[in-house]
């Protein structure tokens, strides 16, 4: 079997042997520390755009199913592996992991010495790379060096609802109308909105303030997503435009498109934070919350407005992990509450959006009282 490459745009090469598709694929590569989920990562809109390196040696080894994914396909343009395990165990394995990425067209590679690799991202920074299997490595590095780089490219309108929809299977029904802004909204937010007894309808990223609000939401989730947000004006717009008018939550991008709503930039991180092993403190309790992670850029909150509060922060590297609205029913998280896969120490992030979604239905019932 011939050898697989990965070529950095620095000109760093990683030999291993092929599996999934043979086919050749670009991207950012970045990793992520999950010691599990490699479906639920392969298939999370976030990962859009790049190239996926898990750091856990052994994947596959459980197999894959249909209810592990996350989006309705793979979204990571190529998967970098130590072992790809060929004889998973599970009782409900439907797969291998290889005949899965095969099966979607997405190539990968296994034998990489997963550690160099990302003592490299961590000590260089994420760079774009190119995975290819019929071609030398000068070959692909020239190549490589012709493409855009990731922040060049807008991903979101890549990963977002065509359409609108109603989840699940348009028989959503629950006393909360909430509406998701689809940036790259993972299924299990939706399942989570779902269990809590809301109707949930799916609008797709370009969505104006004024329709949302024709639907006449409950609230509105702004969800996570892949990119960087300073090319997402159309979102911020949005955003800005249900402010005060509808409790809001904002989800990692939806954090960050929020974030610019109130002032703030945002930054490209060194090599981000993936995995579900971060460790993020509430500023308002000071308890610190294990979380799951996905994104690449941050908030910086020296632009803020005086009505906004960084409400939970990064313990390894004090960046913004949560925001607050002093006087509005806004709350924003830069991590992901839904896990999946992760901890499950963030649920409480829904309750509470889904109290000042309570709140406001009660304001509105009293108004309606008053002018009857």
């Amino acid at each position: 079997m011939s050898d697989a490459l990965l070529v950095l745009e620095d000109g760093t090469v990683f030999a291993g042997e092929p599996i999934g598709a043979p086919v050749r694929a670009h991207g950012e590569v970045v990793f992520t520390t999950a010691m599990t989920g490699y479906q639920e990562a392969l298939t999370d809109p976030s990962f859009a755009g790049q190239v996926l390196v898990m750091t856990y040696p052994l994947q596959g080894n459980y197999g894959v199913n249909d209810f592990d994914v996350e989006s309705r396909r793979i979204q990571a343009r190529a998967f970098i592996v130590r072992e790809g395990c060929e004889t998973p165990v599970h009782w409900r394995a439907q797969g291998t992991l290889h005949e899965y990425l095969l099966g979607n067209g997405v190539p990968g590679i296994a034998g990489i010495d997963t550690r160099a690799l990302t003592r490299k991202l961590r000590t260089a920074g994420v760079m774009m790379g190119a995975v290819t299997h019929d071609e030398t490595a000068a070959l692909a590095l020239a190549r490589l060096r012709e493409l855009p780089p990731y922040g060049a490219t807008d991903f979101v309108p890549w990963v977002s609802a065509r359409k609108a929809y109603e989840y699940p299977d348009g028989q959503s029904a629950g006393a909360r109308h909430v509406v998701v802004l689809d940036l790259g909204v993972k299924y299990n937010i939706l399942r989570v909105l779902h269990r809590l007894g809301c109707r949930v309808t799916v609008v797709p990223c370009q969505t104006s303030a004024e329709e949302i609000l024709a639907m006449r939401p409950d609230g509105v989730v702004l969800s996570p997503g892949p990119g960087d947000p300073a090319l997402l004006g159309y979102a911020v717009e949005t955003a800005n435009g249900l402010v005060g008018k509808t409790p809001l939550m904002g989800i990692c991008l939806g954090h960050q498109v929020l974030g610019e709503v109130f002032g703030a930039k945002t930054y490209k991180l060194k090599f981000g934070h993936r995995g579900a092993n971060h460790p993020v403190r509430d500023e308002e309790t000071g308890r610190v919350y294990i979380t799951a992670q996905n994104h690449g850029y941050a908030v910086d909150d020296a632009g803020l407005i005086a009505d906004v509060a960084v409400s939970h922060r990064n313990v390894n590297d004090g960046t913004v992990e949560g925001l607050r609205h002093r006087r509005e029913p806004v709350m924003t998280i830069q991590y992901h509450s839904e896990a999946s896969p992760g901890p499950l120490d963030n649920m409480y992030l829904f309750e509470r959006f889904l109290a000042m979604v309570g709140e406001g239905m009660r304001q509105d019932q009293t108004a309606s009282g008053r002018r009857t």
